[in-house]
């Protein structure tokens, strides 16, 4: 087994603080970082107003993004030999199969089957785990305009869509973090705990990281 992984993806519902923590851990391991390009989308702000009307576009918008983010980031980077994420490719089909409708979700498949070969897969997913209560604070906290069209009710389903897919997701490890526990921009404990599970340990099959 390797010691530390390679690529590293930090991933979440909207809002549970898995770009924060993507930048936290670039920065202190000196790694490359990646961060979802979410605001060139530009059905995203109508997305939220009109679900119905424009996930479609927004999914295809989302898929083209993400395959371009992939396939530059098989460029060898002679500066950093660490690569450190705020999502996964194959997270993509979560929103898919919550948005789109049957004939939107057969043509979005048939794109996707072939993006998916090719993408990066990490070596390692964390995936971050939080109430619905806490995503909508931390989302109203942070006062993205069009993100206050979210209702409790689209978050649960995304909620729940995220902790079935990261539970039964078998391509990588995953590290599990209840964030409702683990502090980790107050609590510097915290991080450092987070940080020797992650680099300094070998790389197992999925395990939950509890803190109080």
């Amino acid at each position: 087994m390797q010691i530390g992984p390679h690529f590293i993806a930090i991933e979440g519902v909207i809002g549970a603080g898995k770009t924060t923590l993507a930048r936290m851990l670039a920065e202190r391991r000196q790694a490359r970082l990646v961060l979802e390009e979410f605001e060139d989308n530009p059905f995203l702000p109508k997305f939220y107003e009109d679900r119905e009307r424009y996930a479609f576009q927004t999914q295809l918008a989302f898929l083209a993004s993400r395959f371009r983010q992939q396939q530059n980031m098989m460029s060898q980077d002679l500066f950093h030999t660490m690569t450190v994420s705020d999502y996964i490719f194959d997270k993509d089909r979560i929103f898919a199969r919550l948005n789109l409708d049957a004939d939107e979700l057969g043509l979005y498949d048939s794109i996707f089957s072939i993006m998916t070969g090719i993408a990066v897969q990490p070596d390692l997913v964390v995936f971050l785990q939080s109430s619905v209560e806490r995503l909508m604070s931390n989302i109203q906290q942070r006062g993205r305009e069009y993100e206050q069209h979210i209702t409790p009710e689209y978050l649960r389903d995304l909620n729940d869509a995220y902790n079935h897919f990261f539970y039964h997701y078998q391509r990588s490890p995953v590290v599990f973090i209840n964030v409702s526990e683990v502090d980790f921009v107050q609590n510097p404990e915290h991080l450092l705990y987070i940080e020797e599970q992650l680099f300094e340990r070998p790389i197992q099959d999925n395990m939950h990281i509890h803190l109080s």
